[in-house]
């Protein structure tokens, strides 16, 4: 029961009529806590199962928890809405100043319907909604967020979320770019502001929070600070970030390479982690009420074209997943190569890794025949070579060719109509992120309902399988243990890399503290009824188990874990099938 209710507020906002309004609604956030949990009770209310992607009535839900701007790492902000990716569930996560500058404006939710008759961006000061004029801004790469920070008056902490080109020419697969440097990647959340001519969203605020004891509060804050601050893992992830980990996975073979033909990569120790540090790293950023800051950022130096021996400093934010999608995946093994591409990807505005993914199948798909140089319009694809891949990336985005405007629906598609889908890497229509660990990873993906290595972490159970075997019943029961317990990290919300320090007790004295008394079977009963009601949403917009299968490639190359067996996978699909369909 909630004593208290700081997050029952959603803000409404209706593009088409240029309307907002306010609704309490303390029976979403006392059944979901808030996060992902009310994003899914909000997407089921405002979005139909015959509602189409691009249409105006799809709505963009942001969503924020009860432990946001109160505790450490409790920093992301959940987005949700109907995926023009894949056609049905879309959640994405991001984190920056998002999630608190929403709660200091006092909302725990935003929903967006409709569709502005020209391009606009939302201006949320507080209580204050302003629909500005951003014809402007259109068409602008990377100068929009500049230009909105100068146009609007600092009220309290900001952030500012906006789209690139990308998103405005409708690629499936654009992302939300927020403070410069984090994104709303995954499922194309990008494009549904492009449909409705939404250019960017800023929000403000400067209220204060409340808890129920405040000498509890600050015990507890300091006690997860320094845990936080202290944890090895953390340590790792301050010092290098998540690239630390390519070493160890090109080291067991789980870093996937040239479209998971291979898994030997010469010079891959220059795509390091250690290496993008000593030679790149120019400062290190951290969200909001986050003491780790894993977020690097590489300095680029890149001469002026008109202007001998002058030069201008880029920041591009590197991590793991972009030195996977734009470095190994593509067999390009110079960071400086990497950090070109990423500013690319970055200026029109595009997930990085299914904009990798994508590239990496056409390169194949031109050494076997099945494209040529008539659909690629003179571009020669091949592994390595970091100009074709400019000009293919921005052919995605400005292109006009069929070709182009097919493969900016993303490899399933691409694939279904011109062939190779035996190496097309796509999990329910979703590219491949990077961790070719085993079972837990590939099965994870395939079922984890935003087809994510971030849904159930399988690799780290790949991880413990190399020394321990599993039967396919416990992969399946881990699996599915992992992600339910992670509807509650995403409602609060936590960023998953604290998910070792949120324990059950961590996270019910913390929201005792937020005015929520509740005990660890609410807590799991919640997170199944989270999971429940995404995979309905999911089913209810036409996605099938049954359309569920592997990457035939997945089969081809030995994993970290060795290869992976068919008849086990299936052995794993089925099992998952049947226990999802009882919940259910």
């Amino acid at each position: 029961m909630i004593k208290t209710d700081p997050l029952k507020r959603i803000l409404y906002i209706d593009l088409t009529k240029k309307k907002f309004w306010v609704e309490e609604r303390p029976d979403l956030f006392e059944k979901f806590l808030g996060g992902t949990g009310v994003a899914i009770a909000l997407l089921q209310e405002n979005c139909s199962s015959d509602t189409d992607p691009f249409s105006p009535e799809n709505p963009i839900i942001f969503a924020v928890g009860p432990l946001n701007g109160l505790f450490p790492i409790a920093s992301k902000t959940v987005a949700m809405f109907k995926s023009p990716h894949t056609g049905n569930l879309g959640e994405s996560h991001a984190g920056g100043r998002s999630a608190i500058a929403i709660r200091m404006a006092g909302y725990g939710a935003i929903v967006i319907k409709g569709k502005s008759e020209r391009p606009c961006y939302i201006s949320i000061h507080g209580d204050k909604v302003f629909f500005r004029d951003a014809t402007t801004l259109w068409g602008l790469e990377e100068s929009a967020g500049r230009i909105i920070r100068t146009r609007e008056p600092g009220a309290g902490l900001r952030t500012i979320m906006r789209i690139g080109p990308a998103g405005e020419k409708l690629v499936s697969f654009a992302c939300v770019t927020l403070e410069t440097y984090r994104h709303f990647g995954r499922l194309g959340l990008g494009t549904v502001f492009g449909s409705k001519n939404l250019k960017a969203l800023l929000v403000s605020g400067k209220r204060d929070l409340s808890v129920t004891d405040f000498k509890e509060y600050k015990n507890l804050y300091s006690l997860l600070l320094r845990e936080l601050s202290e944890s090895e893992k953390m340590k790792k992830y301050h010092e290098l970030g998540t690239p630390a980990n390519v070493l160890p996975l090109s080291f067991s073979k789980g870093i996937p390479i040239k479209n998971l033909r291979t898994n030997e990569l010469l010079g891959i120790e220059n795509i390091s982690g250690e290496v993008f540090a000593q030679k790149h790293l120019g400062r290190r950023v951290a969200c909001c009420h986050c003491p780790v800051a894993c977020i690097h950022l590489a300095a680029l130096r890149k001469p002026y074209e008109d202007e001998p021996y002058f030069y201008r400093t880029v920041y591009l934010s590197y991590d793991y997943e972009l030195i996977y999608a734009l470095g190994s995946m593509l067999g390009i093994t110079s960071s400086e190569d990497i950090l070109k591409l990423i500013e690319v990807v970055e200026d029109m505005g595009l997930d990085a890794i299914s904009t990798g993914v994508v590239l990496a199948w056409v390169t194949e798909a031109f050494e076997k025949g099945i494209i040529s140089e008539k659909q690629t319009e003179g571009i020669i694809p091949e592994w390595g070579n970091l100009n074709a891949y400019v000009e293919i990336v921005r052919k995605i985005v400005y292109g006009e060719s069929e070709f182009y405007k097919d493969i900016a629906r993303g490899v399933d598609h691409a694939s279904s109509k011109y062939g190779g889908k035996d190496f097309a890497l796509t999990y329910g229509k979703n590219e491949m992120p990077g961790y070719h660990t085993g079972y837990g990873a590939h099965i994870g993906y395939l079922f984890g309902a935003r087809h994510s290595h971030l849904d159930s972490a399988g690799y780290a159970i790949d991880k413990e399988a190399m020394t321990k075997h599993f039967t396919a019943e416990q992969i399946v029961e881990k699996i599915l243990n992992e992600e339910q317990w992670r509807q509650i990290l995403s409602s609060l919300v936590i960023c998953f890399f604290g998910r070792e320090i949120y324990t059950p007790e961590i996270v019910l004295k913390s929201l005792k503290l937020a005015g929520y008394e509740l005990d660890e079977s609410n807590l799991r009963k919640i997170a199944q009824d989270i999971y429940a009601e995404k995979y309905r949403f999911k089913i209810k917009s036409g996605f099938n188990f049954d359309s569920l299968n592997l990457p035939r490639r997945v089969f081809e190359l030995p994993s970290s874990n060795g290869q992976i067996n068919e008849d086990f996978a299936r052995r794993c699909i089925e099992i998952l099938k049947i226990k999802i369909r009882d919940l259910l």
